[in-house]
């Protein structure tokens, strides 16, 4: 599985070429039907390479351009780590593919630029979370949405206690456990911490230590997210790591007990009760805020797209409010602030909904995919500007 981040839809969304290919596809994660996703992806190249046959290129440089992308049939590595959907991106000189939380219809586009917008659900506020389940033995970073979830490939971030200070001090043999009510002796004393030569505050300082490394890795991976991360742990660890986090978005309540006796499922039953009201407290007060400042008005609400598309190129977009599958075709060019928008594509247009999400998410405003009619203002897209 594979994290997007703002940074990744940038790179695809500014990529302009005389043909940019995008491959999209459902996966399957388990079970006899997982020999199925090569096998539907070559079938998917197939029709990259008709299109591509069709718009005039050569046979020569139709292999050269989806070689890349040929190649990952091949690669048993690759098709062992799938999520529920594939975006596969390809265009002279480059590939980028992405195994997500995300199931797609399938689809190839053969157009001047990448058809991104299938990705923006991973990026946006209402619905997607990470869940940090932490134990001394392990750490593991789901990546869930209201319906499916997968775990996260951790690189530079230490997956024990053991693994990140071991090093510095092998000979230490670290033990931890919760005296509560229900404990021998009664009463409520919290964490008890057990350990050969030490005090107390020696171990914590040393948990706190481990959850600095833990954190500090995970700042490459999600640093620039803006999804709600969810703690699963034993109670005592849990108010340690808020001490170590500087992810923005942690949320205060937590999931106690041990995560290694939970599965992923299990996880993201008890992570989607924490969220699912965040998600929808945020995102009603923000449409109510909408409505406020349109009913009376106020410049900063709109849902004039040429408009919105050259406040979020300025950073001056707190939220969006966009329509999940729908597009508007056009051209903003950045150099003199002009956005012309067209009825239907023309040659060289790109779709100005993707890109006011886009500026939207690169300026930290915050971004909504909605279902159809449920836009505030009842049109494709609404803002509200910052100023």
């Amino acid at each position: 599985m594979d994290l997007l981040t703002v940074s990744d839809l940038n790179t695809l969304i500014e990529t302009e070429a005389e043909w940019c290919v995008s491959i999209l596809m459902p996966t399957v994660r388990a079970g006899a039907e997982v020999q199925q996703n090569p096998i539907r992806f070559k079938n998917l190249l197939r029709s990259a390479e008709e299109q591509l046959g069709k718009l005039g290129k050569r046979t020569p440089d139709i292999d050269k351009l989806l070689q890349p992308a040929v190649a990952l049939l091949d690669d048993p590595d690759f098709w062992r780590g799938v999520g529920e959907g594939l975006a596969v991106y390809v265009a002279p000189e480059q590939m980028v593919t992405f195994r997500l939380p995300l199931s797609f219809e399938e689809q190839v586009s053969v157009k001047p630029r990448f058809h991104v917008k299938p990705l923006l659900p991973l990026l946006s506020g209402d619905g997607q979370f990470y869940v940090l389940a932490l134990s001394q033995k392990n750490v593991r970073l789901l990546q869930g949405s209201r319906d499916s979830v997968s775990e996260v490939n951790l690189e530079g971030v230490p997956e024990s206690l053991a693994e990140a200070l071991g090093a510095d001090q092998p000979e230490r043999q670290l033990q931890f456990r919760a005296v509560g009510s229900g404990a021998p002796g009664g009463g409520s004393q919290g964490p008890i911490y057990h350990g050969h030569g030490m005090g107390d505050e020696d171990l914590k300082q040393d948990i706190l230590r481990y959850f600095h490394k833990v954190d500090r890795g995970l700042r490459d991976l999600i640093a620039d997210k803006q999804i709600p991360l969810v703690l699963a742990g034993v109670d005592y660890l849990l108010p340690i790591y808020h001490e170590a986090n500087t992810y923005q978005h942690l949320l205060d309540a937590g999931i106690t007990g041990n995560p290694d006796t939970l599965s992923a499922k299990e996880l993201h039953a008890k992570a989607w009760k924490l969220v699912k009201p965040v998600f929808a407290k945020a995102q009603g007060e923000q449409a109510a805020q909408y409505e406020k400042l349109a009913g009376r008005d106020d410049p900063r609400a709109s849902n004039k797209l040429s408009d919105i598309v050259l406040a979020a190129h300025r950073g001056r977009v707190a939220t969006l409010f966009v329509e999940w599958g729908a597009r508007a075709w056009g051209r903003f060019n950045p150099r003199d602030d002009t956005v012309h928008v067209h009825p239907e594509m023309q040659p060289g247009d790109q779709d100005l909904l993707d890109l006011a999400v886009t500026y939207t998410f690169s300026n930290s405003g915050q971004v909504y995919v909605v279902e159809k009619g449920t836009v505030p203002g009842g049109t494709s897209m609404a803002a509200i500007f910052r100023y």
